[in-house]
C-alpha cells in the first residue's frame, strides 16, 4: 500500500515534467515528422533556452521577456543548422552534430559557469516544482496555446510549402518553393520551441545546466512515437500535436513508474534508445516480415 501511494504521490511530478519535454517533442515532430529531418541540435537548443531564460531572469528581466528571448535565440541555433545544411551542402544530420558542438560553448559563455540558480524562492518565475499542481495549469495552457498556433500556422499558404517540401523535396522545387528558406524556417521554429521548452524546465526545476539537453532527441522521439501510437486513429494536425504532448507525458509516467520497481536509473537512457529504435524499425518489420505473398495461379484481367 504505501509502495502504490508513494507512487500516485509522485504522479504530478511526472506529468508536469511529461509536459514540459512534451512541448519540446512538438518542436522534434516539426523536423522529424514534417521536414522528415533527424535534428540533432535540439540536444543543444534546449539548453540554450534554459540558459538565456536563467541568465536573463537573474539579472532582472521581466521572465515573459526572458522566455521570449530564448525562443528567439532558439530560433537562431535552427537557423545556423540551415544554413550549414543549404548553403554548405552539410547533410542535415551532420548540420546539426555541428551546431550542437557550438552550443556547448556558447552556453557556457551565455552561463558564465555549468550551472545557474534560478529558484522560485528568489527570482519571479512561471513555474516550480514546489507547486506542481499549478505546474500543470501553466504547461498544459502553454501546450495549448502552441498546439492552436501551430495548426494555423500550417494551414496558412507558407506552412503548406514548408509541409510540402518535407513530403516531396523535388515536387515542391518543380511547383515554385525556395525549399531551402523553408527547411531554415522549419528548423529555426523547431528550436525555438524547443528553447522554449528549455526556458520553462529551468523554471520548473530551478536551475539551468550545460548538461540538461543530454539524450534530449531520445526523448523527443519516444514521445513522438508513443504519441503516434496512442492517437493512430487521428487524422487532425491538431489531434496528431496533442498525441505528441500526451507521449510526453506517457513517456514520464512510464519512466516513474520503472523507477519505483526498483531498476537501476544508469539504464534508463539505454532502455528509452532501445524503445525508440524499436519503434523505429517497426514499419520496416511489418512491411519485410508480415506483407501478403502474392498468390501465385491467379490471372489478371489483363491477361485474359
Amino acid at each position: 500500500m504505501n509502495f502504490i501511494l508513494g507512487m500516485l504521490g509522485s504522479m504530478p511530478g511526472a506529468i508536469s515534467q511529461g509536459l514540459v519535454w512534451g512541448l519540446m517533442a512538438i518542436g522534434v515532430y516539426i523536423t522529424f515528422k514534417i521536414l522528415d529531418i533527424a535534428d540533432l541540435t535540439v540536444d543543444g537548443s534546449i539548453c540554450t533556452g534554459a540558459a538565456v531564460c536563467a541568465v536573463l531572469t537573474i539579472n532582472g528581466v521581466p521572465v515573459g521577456l526572458s522566455m521570449c528571448c530564448a525562443f528567439l535565440a532558439g530560433m537562431l541555433t535552427g537557423i545556423v543548422t540551415g544554413l550549414f545544411h543549404t548553403k554548405l551542402g552539410i547533410p542535415p544530420i551532420l548540420s546539426g552534430i555541428l551546431t550542437q558542438l557550438i552550443l556547448w560553448s556558447v552556453n557556457l559563455k551565455i552561463m558564465g559557469k555549468a550551472n545557474v540558480s534560478v529558484s522560485s524562492r528568489t527570482y519571479e518565475v512561471l513555474l516550480s516544482s514546489m507547486d506542481n499542481t499549478w505546474a500543470i495549469i501553466i504547461l498544459a495552457i502553454f501546450g495549448i496555446a502552441l498546439i492552436v498556433a501551430l495548426y494555423w500556422f500550417f494551414g496558412t499558404e507558407f506552412g503548406c510549402s514548408l509541409r510540402s517540401t518535407g513530403c516531396n523535396l523535388a515536387m515542391s522545387r518543380a511547383q515554385g518553393i525556395n525549399t531551402n528558406y523553408t527547411t531554415v524556417v522549419g528548423l529555426a521554429l523547431s528550436n525555438g520551441i524547443v528553447a522554449l521548452s528549455g526556458a520553462l524546465l529551468a523554471q520548473y526545476q530551478g536551475f539551468a545546466d550545460i548538461n540538461m539537453g543530454r539524450g534530449a532527441i531520445v526523448i523527443g522521439l519516444a514521445a513522438v512515437i508513443i504519441g503516434e501510437a496512442v492517437f493512430s486513429f487521428a487524422k487532425n494536425f491538431a489531434l496528431r500535436l496533442l498525441g505528441v504532448l500526451v507521449g510526453g507525458i506517457i513517456y514520464y509516467v512510464v519512466y516513474q513508474v520503472v523507477i519505483y520497481l526498483g531498476l537501476d536509473t544508469d539504464l534508463l537512457k539505454m532502455l528509452s534508445a532501445l524503445v525508440v529504435g524499436l519503434f523505429l524499425g517497426i514499419p520496416y518489420l511489418k512491411k519485410r516480415y508480415l506483407r501478403r505473398p502474392k498468390r501465385k495461379g491467379v490471372k489478371t484481367n489483363a491477361g485474359n
